[in-house]
C-alpha cells in the first residue's frame, strides 16, 4: 500500500536531509525542515555497556549534545541489545551524528559491526521517551542502574523524572542474579 512504501522510504536509514514530506509529516517547507530529534543507533557490539556508549558519544564530540540516551540491555546474557536510543539536543545536531555514526567503525572492542543511523519510532523527542519510560518495568528498583535510561541537564546526569505510578518488576527471573551482581560489584 502507499503508507507501507512511505513508512519504508522514511525508516531506511537515508540521510536525514533527504527525507521528503511524505515521512509522517516531520518534514514541513514551512518550518524549515525536520524537526525529529530522537535517532536510534543500531549495530553497536552486544558487549558495550552504557558508559562505554557514552564514552563513544563524548570522545566523538558529542558531549553535552544529548538529553537523553537508553542501551537496552539483555537481563539474561547482560549484554547490550545493539542498538541505543539518542535524544539530541536540536535538528541540527541531528546531520553531524548521522554523519559521524552512520557506517561507523571505531569501536573500542574487537567487532565487526558497522553502525547504522535511523530514525526512532515511534517515540520521538525527549518527553516521549521520558513518558516511555518512567513508568516501565526497566526503571523498577531491582534492575540494576546500569540498565537504566538516563536523562541530562547541560551535560551532566540528572535524576530521572519519577514514575507517574510504581513500576512493576520486570518478568524477566534473570533480574534477582543481575540486581545480586550489582550490589557485589
Amino acid at each position: 500500500s502507499a503508507r507501507r512504501r512511505r513508512r519504508r522510504k522514511c525508516n531506511t536509514g537515508a540521510n536525514p536531509a533527504a527525507e521528503t514530506d511524505d515521512c509522517k509529516g516531520e518534514v514541513s517547507a514551512e518550518d524549515g525542515g525536520d524537526r525529529r530529534t530522537t535517532v536510534m543507533l543500531r549495530n553497536l557490539p552486544n558487549d558495550y555497556s552504557r558508559q562505554m556508549f557514552l564514552d563513544m558519544l563524548d570522545a566523538e564530540g558529542f558531549a553535552g549534545l544529548y538529553d537523553f540516551i537508553y542501551l537496552p540491555i539483555d537481563f539474561k546474557t547482560q549484554a547490550c541489545l545493539g542498538y541505543a536510543f539518542v535524544n539530541l539536543l536540536g535538528p541540527e545536531v541531528v546531520a553531524a551524528f548521522w554523519s559521524k555514526f552512520d557506517r561507523y567503525a571505531d569501536w573500542v572492542v574487537p567487532s565487526r559491526k558497522i553502525g547504522k543511523v535511523t530514525w526512532s519510532g515511534p517515540h520521538q523527542g525527549w518527553a516521549a521517551h521520558v513518558g516511555r519510560y518512567r513508568d516501565s518495568p526497566v526503571m523498577h528498583p531491582s534492575v540494576p542502574e546500569a540498565y537504566k535510561p538516563l536523562v541530562f541537564v547541560d551535560g551532566v546526569v540528572a535524576d530521572f523524572p519519577a514514575p507517574t505510578k510504581s513500576p512493576k518488576a520486570p518478568r524477566s527471573r534473570y533480574m534477582v542474579l543481575a540486581a545480586s551482581q550489582e550490589v557485589d560489584a
